[in-house]
């Protein structure tokens, strides 16, 4: 007799498991199968955005406004319709989409305030009602990163941030990428641009695009072609005392554990629109073979497309069989707040 009760609260239990377990199922399957994903890499500069099962699109993520028409205000890939870009400057907005009964994949900057961490967590859930977020780290326009990753977990104790201000119009940002380059030898490269003629190799000239009074503007450049990206390793040449990209990887890595750090100087990755420079892997590779070991292998790879590279991570992360253990859905949200967020995205 006193087993039935017993029995009858075991029951009830394991009742109360296969519903919860049912539950959990139909939640994943919502998660993973019912909903679409998009994935939205929300750079500083572009923008990269596309649901999983498409093609990703690339578009300025900012507003332009002209000197000569400071009314008139062009978004995105409008710039198209511009005649006349030489008087363009930026206005960069932290960019929201509104895209409903989808999941989403959205990336931020390592150690993102929390203000503004959970202004996107309201946005994304309460304004935009996501069903679920999966917010990951990113670099790119405004920041550089070093981070090492080891089985999908990044090691915090060696991630490196250096910060970039930009202040340029559209003019200077298509100067830097059509023409500019990183040099393999700075000081003789400068004293080549110092040569007359034709033995002044760096000596190009540029026309910008436009209407002008006087016809058409060209602009003259010479050492300004690899001296400005010479930032990137030599930040101290304009009184930023920061360690260049190359330094700051070595010093990442060996902020690692001894065993650890043969694998990740063989696994160098380099992403984000900067490593577009001509020049700029080559010489991310000669600076951190110089600094390393010699009984280490030092590889560093850029990707066919490193402005797509972190959308297309997303849209794979989108395919994981894990994906619905990685997200937090709106009813987790809604159930207990940013706290779930900070919890299981740990940025």
């Amino acid at each position: 007799r006193a087993e039935a009760p017993l029995r009858s609260v075991g029951a009830t239990i394991e009742c109360r498991k296969k519903r919860e377990q049912k539950g959990r199922e139909k939640k994943a399957t919502a998660v993973s199968t019912k909903m679409t994903t998009l994935v939205l890499d929300n750079g500083a500069y572009n923008a990269k955005i596309g649901y999983s099962h498409e093609n990703v699109s690339v578009i300025p993520n900012c507003q332009f406004r002209s000197k000569t028409a400071r009314l008139k205000t062009f978004t995105a890939n409008q710039i198209d319709e511009i005649k006349d870009p030489s008087g363009l400057f930026y206005i960069l907005p932290f960019q929201k989409v509104d895209f409903l009964d989808t999941n989403i994949i959205i990336t931020e900057p390592y150690f993102n305030f929390t203000s503004i961490q959970e202004s996107m967590n309201e946005i994304l859930f309460e304004e935009y009602q996501f069903q679920a977020v999966l917010r990951v780290n990113d670099s790119g326009y405004s920041f550089t990163h070093i981070v090492p990753y080891c089985r999908s977990k990044k090691k915090k104790e060696a991630i490196i941030r250096q910060l970039h201000v930009m202040d340029e119009t559209h003019v200077i940002n298509q100067v830097k990428e059509d023409v500019c380059y990183v040099s393999q030898d700075f000081y003789g490269d400068m004293d080549i641009a110092k040569l007359k003629g034709e033995e002044n190799t760096p000596r190009e000239e540029m026309v910008l695009s436009g209407k002008y009074k006087s016809g058409e503007q060209i602009l003259r450049l010479a050492n300004e072609r690899f001296a400005v990206p010479e930032i990137l390793f030599n930040p101290s040449d304009i009184g930023i005392q920061e360690m260049g990209i190359p330094e700051a990887i070595v010093y990442s890595i060996q902020n690692l554990p001894e065993e650890m750090q043969p694998h990740f100087f063989k696994n160098i990755v380099l992403t984000g629109g900067n490593s577009l420079f001509p020049g700029f892997r080559d010489r991310v590779y000669s600076e951190v073979r110089c600094l390393t070991p010699t009984d280490y292998d030092v590889s560093v790879v850029l990707p066919e497309n490193p402005i797509t590279y972190a959308w297309e991570g997303g849209k794979l992360i989108s395919e994981n069989d894990d994906f619905e253990d990685m997200v937090v859905t709106r009813e987790d949200y809604e159930e207990n707040g940013h706290s779930v967020c900070e919890e299981k995205f740990d940025i």
